[in-house]
């Protein structure tokens, strides 16, 4: 791909920092093999180019929440096995067979829909079956009748075009260090651990094992001691952008590996009792130097950062948001950074004083994950090694 592109607003991906994340996570899975978590667009920071970088460091396996995430790998030439950990429409099994896709299978009524289909198509679709020891989400409940569950499970060996190669669960307390919800955690992991058991006492022991999410991968490489250890993965996300599940108590040294940028359009002093952008939402009771920037809320900037809850960073200095984060624009104050000036650099998050996606997060009352996938399609997604840019992704124009 060509590597200029129209400075306006865009997202810089430094895979420097996504190679030092992974060989974190991978010193404290040990010997695990690791599945990277491409879903949702590799967490805002482009599907492709972030599973290329994750399959060149030795990832096993790669995941995604649907079918269309999983065939764009496929198109970028992508050979890894993926597993979709959502769900796909019974009817596109021939798709799933064709492109090598692993699907997840987790209810008796969904495996019978699965299994017709693939029948149908003369076709056998790989599945990993999801147990459901307490999320509450997709799969075999093994909490309200766990034999009546694992009966299930069990079924679907038998059921014809479907060859069931897997089996995982997904944490929905591990970051928590509060003494109810390690309790909780624990709780699911044994289940987990009696789940495979009375499956291997069936004789369908599944050949690969995955239940350890960003937060258990980091907080407990010893589980797989209670697991065969040749069959087991670990199944890291978040961490692997640079963000600790919870934002707070993870101790491993993570880079984050996303900065939001973009460019000061305009700079204007607005005298004493001038207000500036929708609703007069700020009024000037000095001279105040005010630059435009080429970005808002339909690029992923947070409206709700608004009036001074903003933080961008100019020439390494930050300069506060006033006035409302409008769709495609947004002001902030540089009166105190007298050399800012239009076709200036600006950073939103990611910067050294700039706001953070923790921060950010904290301050609009959510988490890094939904931050890291604000940046919508019209912002393009730069790759740096080293010094060097090394692909742009753009999706407007590509």
């Amino acid at each position: 791909m060509p590597l200029d592109f129209e400075r306006h607003t865009w997202v810089e991906i430094d895979l420097d920092a996504l190679h030092h994340n992974w060989n974190v996570v991978q010193a404290c899975a040990g010997k695990l093999p690791l599945c990277a978590v491409v879903k949702a667009d590799a967490y805002g920071h482009g599907a492709v180019p972030c599973a290329r970088a994750f399959a060149q460091a030795g990832a096993a396996w790669l995941a995604v929440s649907c079918l269309a995430e999983a065939t764009q790998l496929r198109r970028a030439g992508l050979t890894l096995p993926i597993l979709i950990l959502g769900y796909t429409q019974p009817g596109f099994a021939p798709m799933l067979a064709q492109q090598n896709l692993t699907q997840t299978c987790f209810s008796p009524e969904y495996a019978q829909l699965l299994s017709q289909q693939a029948q149908a198509a003369g076709v056998t679709v790989s599945v990993h079956l999801k147990a459901d020891t307490g999320m509450g989400r997709i799969g075999f409940d093994l909490r309200t009748d766990f034999d009546a569950a694992v009966a299930q499970m069990l079924a679907v060996y038998d059921l014809p075009g479907l060859q069931v190669t897997g089996m995982f669960q997904h944490f929905s307390v591990a970051d928590s260090e509060a003494p109810d919800d390690i309790t909780y955690t624990n709780e699911q992991y044994a289940l987990f651990c009696r789940a495979y058991e009375a499956l291997a006492k069936a004789g369908h022991a599944p050949e690969l094992l995955h239940c350890d999410n960003s937060a258990a991968t980091l907080l407990h490489p010893d589980w797989p001691s209670s697991l065969p250890a040749n069959r087991c993965m670990a199944r890291p996300g978040i961490v692997l952008y640079g963000f600790a599940p919870d934002g707070t108590h993870l101790e491993q040294d993570l880079h984050p590996v996303m900065q939001l940028k973009t460019l000061v359009s305009q700079v204007k002093t607005l005298q004493p009792g001038q207000s500036a952008g929708y609703g007069r939402a700020f009024t000037a009771s000095q001279p105040t130097r005010i630059a435009t920037l080429c970005v808002g809320y339909a690029d992923g900037y947070p409206r709700s950062l608004s009036c001074g809850k903003g933080v961008a960073e100019i020439h390494g200095i930050a300069a506060p948001v006033v006035g409302r984060v409008c769709m495609d624009q947004m002001l902030v104050d540089v009166s105190h950074i007298p050399q800012v000036k239009a076709g200036d650099e600006a950073i939103l998050w990611g910067g050294s004083v700039s706001d953070t996606a923790q921060t950010i997060a904290d301050k609009i009352g959510t988490i890094p994950y939904e931050v890291l996938c604000m940046p919508s399609r019209r912002v393009p997604r730069l790759y740096r090694q080293g010094d060097q840019l090394i692909e742009v992704a753009d999706y407007l124009n590509d």
